[in-house]
């Protein structure tokens, strides 16, 4: 299995945080969702090798006041990050808000050899913010939220995004908490508050352009995108093949672990 190491390094003059580990022909990048990090997918690493960044906002990479943490200055950041490593074409999973990977993927989608999309944010018709977005996107009320969610608070409310019985595992809680300082909180509801639900849909107009093989892989029992948003995708995009993963939640690896192995048999597949 390859070593997967830890990278840290600058663009625009601030710090950016990566994971990278070898591995054979396209890199495959991972993008993270919301309140995580590139901690995420280590596991996947360990396994196909690749990239896996920290966005703006998130985990170890920069989070000045000043930044444009909107979907669209999330994928320009992506864009430049990707040419700072040089990195041409990529295999490509998103999970959650790591759907700005799209917005990058259809504006060149011939640097696109394969896709996975997991349980991510719908560039797609008739979705509605799910509550806790709700919320972030509400002036103060949104500040005093995200301010609020210190480890015990986001061990309760993260406990809907699983079908188990009990609570998302220590680990996960762990990473979410080593890095939810004030900076994230503001990169979160910058990013929500800039993704009205009009626009989200606006934004996916051009998924059928990602002509790549595609997986959809969700887990049904996501309390914050339904299902039939997999499906969505699955119709929107190219040349998409949908999976359900049965007592799966938002997070469907942490649910059924099996779920690594099928994205890196799919994405071997190339």
């Amino acid at each position: 299995m390859p070593e997967v190491i830890e990278r840290r390094g600058e663009m625009d003059g601030q710090p950016v945080f990566w994971r990278e580990a070898s591995g054979d022909g396209v890199p495959v990048l991972y993008l993270h969702g919301v309140p995580t990090s590139s901690d995420d997918w280590v596991d996947f690493l360990a396994v196909t090798g690749g990239l896996a960044p920290d966005l703006p906002g998130f985990g170890r990479t920069t989070k000045r006041a000043d930044n444009d943490y909107t979907m669209y200055g999330l994928a320009a950041w992506l864009e430049r990050f990707l040419a700072e490593r040089e990195v041409e074409r990529v295999r490509l999973v998103v999970h959650d808000w790591g759907a700005v990977g799209l917005l990058w993927a259809m504006r060149s989608p011939e640097r696109v050899e394969r896709l996975v999309v997991m349980n991510a944010v719908p560039f797609l018709p008739g979705y509605r913010w799910h509550r806790w977005a709700r919320i972030w996107r509400t002036r103060m009320l949104g500040e005093l939220a995200v301010g609020s969610m210190v480890r015990p608070v986001v061990k309760l409310i993260t406990r809907e995004a699983t079908p188990r019985r009990g609570f998302m595992p220590d680990r996960f809680l762990d990473e979410v908490d080593a890095h939810f300082d004030q900076g994230t909180q503001r990169a979160i509801v910058r990013l929500y508050r800039g993704a009205g639900e009009e626009e989200l849909a606006r934004a996916g107009e051009d998924l059928g352009h990602i002509a790549c093989p595609a997986l959809v892989l969700w887990g049904r029992a996501d309390p914050y995108i339904p299902e039939r948003f997999a499906h969505g995708y699955a119709a929107a995009l190219g040349d998409a093949t949908l999976e359900l993963v049965y007592d799966a939640g938002h997070w469907p690896w942490i649910d059924r672990p099996e779920v690594v192995e099928r994205v890196a048999g799919f994405l071997g597949e190339a």
